[in-house]
């Protein structure tokens, strides 16, 4: 029997919306013609961005599993569930999550050729359980305003959402491509949503046409085997003809297209950069993880442009736009320089031509923006008009540039890096203003690389100004006798960061050091503010890993910012950092606690592989 959808939901616009958590279980894209992009957490789909990497969409795609008696759990709360890829190296995801009454088996992939993510779900155990979808739209980027609508629509019940320029629609099909949704609903979160008729229920009794203009949520009853195809597009119906279009295929056939895709890719970058002899198959196998992540972060509209993370901090407490899904220079060198490593070469020239599109009048580049190019945030990080250089120098060294002209970008580079430095507006953290090792030993090396681009007599400045900065780094970057160095029984160390006057009074370092994060936090002396920084200049060939002062300031870090784990030590960022965190576990909300970040261990396994190379012979000969 057809089920009826009767009334407007009620409550109307909704309780204020939030995005999903931060924490997640794996990102993926296709490498074909699709312009989508799923995130996974807590054993779900979270955010999906369409048309951009910097556009999320969705808030998250769950399930609620349900006798209709009054027992019923939503799978995301329960966390226990397995994730593993599909194909090693394939963002193609089977997830199962575990129950006493059920088990759910999901398999996720994207369709190559559509803006559409399919889902396949198998409810295993209790016969009496059925499945239910819930979908949360917040199109353009936000939770608010969306309509949401579930009459049906070309002979099948779709879960349909528009705001603005964007549609969503959720379609499902049987194992014979019929429409596999009994009974729908759409609502408003917080009041007249799935969920609310699940919490108050322990069933599913609303079954409501619309939800308009509010935070919104839609709900599809489902048979215990179905597949799922969430659609993007221009609008809902737009987006729901894709959605159905790729239900007519078999799943299989979606995934083994996926599976092609990105094992050709992985053979394409491997005859570039083979992997060493006896390298263990659980090293290839996060080698490969590692190369999907980076290569799925990169956009089909600006080819070579990669947000941070396909995620919003502590997203699960506000509806902010921004979160990581912009782009930060800083970051996205590191990644191409990293995909350059795993022979990914097309990938990190498309990422330099996008840099060179967007580099500033004034030789910078923007703090964090939006794909296009508009900034987000506006100050001036020196290191962020060094990474550049570094990324076409890396490129030039290989041979492999590709015909890109670089000597207009790296000259007014290396003008604005002279005439700001050596002291930058604020370091990598995005914090304090002054001279720090990690900033200035990128803009060091920036000079000295870029300055093979370069005729004389610029040149021999950008060389000049570079031996001049290295020459001063311990004078205005190391202290002796500070209270932390004598606890340690270290006689002299490297600073976290000076301010900018240290170039002209050495006791510039009894200043205080504002923390930022800590609420009206008074500061610390710089003599006294211990960070990581120093080993970039390890990284970048500028000291030895086996000066004493490295050594001797690596003794503090690791007394003041080393925590052990049971995976292995992490480190901090610096002491009395506050972003993070509240200890009692509440989210940062401009204040908290910082926490230890696998970045700095990362950066730490670079100093350690440099220190002793062979103990770890893939160093010495991989990349080439």
């Amino acid at each position: 029997m057809e089920a009826s959808v009767s009334s407007d939901a009620p409550g109307a616009p909704g309780t204020p919306p939030t995005w999903t958590s931060s924490a997640k279980d794996m990102v993926g894209c296709t490498l074909g013609g699709s312009h989508l992009w799923f995130t996974l957490g807590f054993g779900i789909v979270n955010e999906v961005y369409y048309p951009r990497v910097d556009i999320p969409q969705i808030r998250d795609l769950g399930f609620i599993v349900a006798d209709g008696k009054g027992f019923w759990a939503e799978v995301k709360r329960i966390e226990r569930y397995s994730v593993r890829l599909i194909e090693p190296g394939v963002p193609a995801v089977e997830i199962v999550h575990d129950h006493e009454r059920y088990r759910l088996r999901l398999r996720i992939a994207p369709d190559q050729r559509r803006d559409v993510l399919a889902i396949e779900c198998r409810l295993e155990g209790d016969a009496d359980l059925r499945l239910y979808a819930l979908l949360a739209p917040h199109l353009g980027a936000t939770g608010w305003d969306n309509s949401a609508s579930v009459a049906p629509c070309r002979g099948r019940r779709i879960l349909c959402a528009e705001q603005g320029p964007f549609g969503v629609a959720l379609a499902a099909a049987d194992e014979h491509q019929r429409d596999a949704f009994a009974r729908v609903s759409a609502g408003y979160v917080g009041v007249s949503d799935g969920w609310q008729d699940f919490a108050r229920h322990g069933a599913m009794t609303w079954e409501y046409r619309s939800a308009r203009a509010g935070n919104v949520a839609m709900m599809g009853e489902l048979p215990r085997h179905a597949v799922l195809a969430l659609g993007l597009g221009t609008s809902a119906a737009a987006a729901a003809t894709l959605a159905v279009s790729s239900l007519l295929q078999p799943f299989d056939e979606l995934l083994r297209q996926q599976v092609a895709a990105w094992e050709a890719w992985h053979v394409g970058r491997r005859a570039v950069c083979p992997l060493p002899p006896k390298v263990p198959p659980v090293i290839d196998a996060q080698l490969m993880t590692s190369s999907v992540v980076l290569r799925s972060h990169i956009d089909k509209t600006f080819p070579g442009a990669m947000v941070a993370s396909l995620s919003v901090p502590w997203g699960n407490t506000s509806n902010q736009r921004g979160g990581y899904h912009l782009v930060w220079p800083r970051d996205l060198v590191q990644c191409a320089v990293a995909i350059l490593a795993f022979g990914a070469q097309e990938e990190a020239r498309q990422t330099l031509r996008y840099l060179i599109a967007t580099q500033r009048d004034d030789g910078r580049w923007n703090q964090c923006q939006w794909l296009g190019g508009t900034p987000y945030w506006q100050g001036i990080q020196l290191d962020e008009a060094g990474f550049p250089v570094l990324l076409a120098a890396a490129l030039a060294e290989r041979g492999v540039l590709g015909g890109i002209e670089v000597r207009d970008m790296t000259r007014r580079a290396l003008a604005h890096i002279a005439g700001a430095g050596p002291s930058s507006q604020q370091d990598r953290w995005e914090e304090n203003e002054g001279i720090n090792p990690f900033t200035l030993a990128v803009c060091i090396a920036a000079l000295v690389a870029g300055a093979g681009f370069l005729d004389e007599p610029a040149k021999g400045w950008a060389l000049a100004l570079a031996d001049f900065w290295n020459a001063n780094v311990e004078s205005w970057l190391a202290v002796s006798g500070s209270e932390t160095g004598c606890r340690v029984g270290v006689a002299r160390h490297y600073v976290r960061v000076a301010p900018p006057r240290i170039v002209e009074d050495p006791q510039a370092l009894q200043d205080l050091i504002a923390i930022r994060n800590r609420g009206g936090d008074a500061g610390t002396a710089a003599a006294e503010e211990i960070g990581t920084e120093f080993l970039q200049l390890v990284r970048f060939g500028l000291r030895s890993a086996d000066d004493p002062l490295i050594r001797d300031s690596l003794r503090v870090v690791d007394a003041v910012l080393k925590t052990d784990t049971p995976r292995g030590p992490v480190w901090h960022r610096y002491n009395g950092d506050g972003y993070g965190e509240h200890d009692d576990g509440r989210p940062f909300d401009g204040a908290g606690t910082g926490r230890g970040w696998p970045l700095l261990t990362g950066e730490r396994g670079h100093y350690e592989l440099m220190a002793a190379p062979k103990r770890c012979p893939i160093s010495r000969r991989w990349p080439p």
